[in-house]
């Protein structure tokens, strides 16, 4: 009897050489592996372009619907990884992230380790840790607009240079304050990395369910852009899928129940992790003596 097949989506920016040679390197390692490595439609079209002989590549809504996937490889920096987490919306295929950029701080692996991190993929040697993302509505009056979602941050932000966004916040449907300001940013623990950290405020850990505002994962957060000025707003969810706000719309968010499943070869305590991706100063620890 014949194995089941295995399809495993490979998610890289061609346009880059180095993202293009390391997603012919993992198709052709996945291939030798007896695995459907499976694109999009645009990069299967750049990888063909480089090597014609890579004829066993499927196409994603094509060949292969999300729900066949098994695992998704990721090869660039979190920008990438945001976009194969928008191609896999809800399914339970996680994410196996190398990283290719600067920072990277939601990849596993790092581009010299991408033949033992996709060997540990092939041998699904590897755990599955989830993380909270945002449900996000626009509303205009009582009727629902616009929908989306977010694993890092929503943002409400001016559409003009030179107009300010006059809003009024709102906590679970009681108003908190109103403000003039360029934008408003909306965050997971996972987007807190790189909004309050880098702005000297505190890390809210991924296991932590809370909405910054830090809020219960269960409350809800609204900003309203007051038509007193006539000022007009974008959102963005996750800096992309950009949605424009007229004066009066609403924006709602609240936790989602979908989650963003991340595959880890290296559990371990997310303190390393933001050490290391940070290069955070801990010259002088000597660690703890005795039970603290």
């Amino acid at each position: 009897m014949d194995a089941p097949a295995r399809y495993i989506l490979v998610v890289a920016h061609t346009g880059r050489q180095d993202s293009l040679i390391a997603g012919l390197q993992v198709c052709a390692q996945l291939i030798a592996a007896g695995v459907t490595p499976v694109l999009s439609e645009d990069e299967r079209r750049d990888l063909l372009a480089a090597d014609p002989s890579l004829c066993e590549v499927a196409v994603l809504h094509e060949d292969v619907q999300p729900g066949e996937l098994e695992l998704v490889i990721v090869l660039g920096g979190d920008g990438t990884i945001l976009r194969a987490a928008e191609l896999v919306r809800g399914c339970a295929a996680p994410l196996l992230g190398v990283n290719l950029g600067h920072v990277g701080f939601l990849a596993e692996s790092e581009r010299d380790d991408l033949d033992r991190a996709v060997a540990r993929g092939l041998a699904k040697d590897y755990e599955v840790e989830e993380r909270m993302t945002l449900s996000v509505r626009v509303k205009l009056g009582k009727s629902v607009v616009y929908q989306s979602w977010a694993l890092n941050e929503a943002t409400v932000e001016k559409a003009s240079r030179e107009r300010m966004l006059e809003v009024v916040i709102e906590v679970d449907g009681r108003p908190m304050s109103s403000f003039g300001c360029d934008g408003v940013v909306m965050s997971t623990p996972t987007g807190s990395t790189a909004y309050s950290f880098s702005a000297g405020g505190p890390v809210v850990w991924p296991g932590v369910a809370a909405l910054l505002l830090v809020l219960d994962a269960d409350s809800s957060l609204a900003v309203e852009l007051l038509d007193r000025t006539g000022g007009a707003g974008i959102l963005w969810c996750d800096g992309r899928r950009p949605f424009d706000l007229p004066p009066g719309a609403r924006v709602v968010v609240r936790r989602s129940p979908i989650p963003v499943r991340l595959a880890r070869l290296h559990p371990g305590p997310f303190t390393d992790r933001l050490v290391h991706k940070f290069d955070l100063p801990v010259t002088g620890w000597r660690g703890p003596t005795g039970r603290d």
